[in-house]
């Protein structure tokens, strides 16, 4: 209870009232769904948690590594950094939304070419390069470097050559 003369108290953060949020639609691989939660929640968060896809990785929680790479309206974004208002109405694809009735070409190089050591970057990894071919069908040298995924394991040997290979198996070269 307030006493008499004084100022009144000030409304804490946990007894101000917002509106409910209102439902944002958005589709990930290939399908709609509604958040209508928080809308500062990470992109990441409600995969992993929401949706229980959990091929994208939480690494570092500031974007550093790539490890929870994903493709918003087809271009490698950081889920980790992206807010579910940021994804409104685009389109998400994760790691389990590449593979149709087969795998896709970089999957597909990934494995001809043992790339994964322990694993855990290469979802984000795959995701970059998926992202990366679609913008550069033969990419260089420096267009592969400009990759700034992290693999703790230092398989970036072995990613260059899935990479090339990708590339060759995106434009038909099956050799």
């Amino acid at each position: 209870m307030q006493k008499p003369n004084q100022p009144p108290t000030p409304a804490s953060p946990d007894t101000i009232s917002k509106p409910a949020p209102t439902p944002a639609p958005l589709t990930i691989n290939g399908k709609p769904y509604f958040h209508d939660g928080d809308p500062d929640m990470p992109l990441l968060w409600y995969l992993r948690d929401v949706l229980r896809l959990t091929g994208t990785k939480y690494g570092c929680g500031i974007g550093a590594c790539g490890a929870c790479t994903v493709l918003v309206d087809g271009k490698a974004t950081r889920s980790c950094l992206t807010t579910m208002l940021a994804v409104a109405s685009r389109a998400i694809t994760t790691i389990e939304g590449l593979e149709t009735d087969k795998l896709h070409p970089v999957q597909q190089a990934w494995i001809e070419n043992d790339v994964a050591q322990c694993g855990y970057c290469q979802a984000g990894q795959i995701m970059a390069v998926v992202d990366l071919l679609a913008r550069k069908p033969k990419p260089s040298d420096a267009d592969i470097a400009g990759i700034d995924n992290l693999c703790r394991c230092g398989t970036y040997p072995r990613i260059r050559r899935a990479i090339l290979r990708a590339a060759a198996l995106s434009e038909g070269k099956a050799s």
